[in-house]
């Protein structure tokens, strides 16, 4: 771990007009030197281990309590709900702890040194129940759930905080983000698809103890290759007042909302999918991992694509640019009739989800330069805290649109064979629905205010408020 030093002062201004292709962080332009390659990378492999985790336990920690120790669902339903208020109110929370910290080491890697080995102990202990009978394993997954969730968000928000203090150049940024988001892909299919193939050959607890491993071990190599700047010691808001003013920055605010509506779709897709493989398609359950596999291997390369085009137009360009390129590519699923166009049809939306992934984590470090260039504060902490609040509960909003359309289909739970209508409302959940959503997403980015890279001219900063 190294630490960069950064100079006082704020950034100039950027040449009206265009939409910037390079934005220095705080201190004088050029004052941070650039991020060599192997740092990106190393910093980058850190991605895999946020996703291996999150991915598994998302994908099969409820299969496993309730299929496996035989729980009863509803607990566990319940647990998982818990779950979720606990992680999304702790994202903020721990955002503006991490913003308010000062340590010789830095703000965010202390966090990250002393919270991964506790956090990959916490995810393996999940596959490991020390209990016996259903009751007191529904105790047991709670704790231990929650465990993790303090964890989970201790390491992983200081981990996303220092990308934009790092790479400070749009070019660094969309070189970076890449690497991150092929590592996250990585991990994603490791997660979701390895899983079964080890639990079936060596068993949960082993599977659970072989992917903590792995997570550590990413992780570790990620700190490594991290860097925080030396910041001099300024006025910071309380709580409150940082809570209130970064819900009312315009900048943020469309930001949030965009990507929202963006990760809306990409519950959708995940989610819809099974149901438009087994009652569009036909298709048995295999036919899922055709498809989203097809998605993630075009993905990978498309990362880098969209890093170069990031870098030539700028990123809110970039971003309406892939939310056309992302919607086109849903249309089809109202009319394919086979696995294999079906597949095309996920390689094509692989190539709009790349640029999505790149372009959120930019477009966000753009709002807290700015925020910073008005506050003379650095919050990394809390943006992506209320950032990581309001997107999960996206995944909430998907299940009630699935619902609703299965309910307005006259879908039957447990029937044999559905009637005409489901096939009708499973197609438009995948390809009308999104596009729906992405038109928000589309007038959400348009309105975006960073398009030069300076603060909007009818905002006006606030004192900091100390606490």
């Amino acid at each position: 771990m190294k630490r960069r030093q950064e100079g006082p002062g704020s950034a100039g201004p950027v040449e009206p007009g265009r939409e910037s292709a390079v934005t220095h962080g705080p201190g004088e332009p050029g004052s941070v030197s650039p991020v060599r390659r192997g740092q990106m990378l190393a910093y980058g492999s850190g991605n895999l281990s946020v996703n291996l985790l999150s991915q598994a336990f998302a994908t099969f920690a409820t299969f496993y309590y309730v299929d496996h120790l035989g729980v009863d669902p509803s607990l566990i339903g319940v647990a998982m709900v818990i779950h979720g208020i606990v992680n999304a109110v702790l994202n903020p929370l721990v955002g503006h702890l991490s913003d308010r910290t000062r340590t010789r080491w830095g703000r965010r890697v202390p966090y990250i040194a002393i919270g991964m080995v506790p956090l990959a102990a916490a995810f393996t202990m999940i596959w490991i129940p020390l209990v016996d009978g259903g009751t007191a394993r529904f105790w047991y997954f709670l704790v231990v759930v929650l465990v993790y969730d303090v964890l989970f968000v201790v390491v992983v928000l200081n981990y996303v905080s220092l990308f934009p203090e790092m790479f400070t150049t749009i070019a660094e940024r969309a070189a970076a983000a890449s690497w991150r988001q092929m590592f996250a892909i990585v991990g994603m299919i490791v997660g979701v698809a390895a899983a079964p193939l080890l639990y079936g050959a060596i068993g949960w607890a082993a599977m659970g103890v072989s992917f903590g491993v792995v997570a550590l071990a990413f992780f570790a190599v990620s700190l490594r290759g991290s860097a925080e700047r030396v910041h001099a010691e300024r006025e910071r808001f309380g709580f409150l007042a940082a809570l209130r003013y970064t819900l009312a920055n315009r900048a943020f605010v469309t930001y949030v909302t965009g990507s929202f509506l963006l990760q809306l779709t990409f519950a959708l897709l995940q989610a819809g999918i099974p149901f438009f493989t087994k009652y569009a398609l036909g298709e048995a359950d295999s036919a899922n991992s055709v498809i989203l596999g097809a998605v993630f291997v075009v993905a990978i390369p498309m990362v880098y694509v969209w890093s170069r085009v990031t870098t030539r137009i700028g990123p809110r360009r970039a971003v309406l640019v892939a939310i056309v390129v992302y919607g086109a590519a849903q249309v089809p699923f109202l009319l394919v009739g086979s696995l294999a166009l079906a597949a095309v049809t996920g390689a094509a939306i692989g190539v709009g989800i790349a640029g999505m992934l790149v372009l959120l984590e930019i477009l966000l470090a753009e709002v807290i330069d700015d925020d910073e260039r008005r506050t003379g504060t650095r919050r990394e902490g809390m943006y992506f805290g209320m950032n990581g609040f309001i997107v999960r509960w996206a995944v909430s909003l998907q299940a009630v649109v699935i619902t609703v359309v299965l309910a307005r289909s006259n879908y039957h739970n447990g029937a044999a064979v559905q009637p005409p209508s489901v096939e009708t409302g499973v197609r438009l959940m995948m390809g009308a629905v999104p596009l729906v959503v992405l038109a928000l997403a589309f007038g959400c980015f348009l309105l975006y205010p960073l398009r030069s890279g300076v603060r909007p001219r009818d905002e006006s900063a606030p004192a900091p408020v100390a606490h």
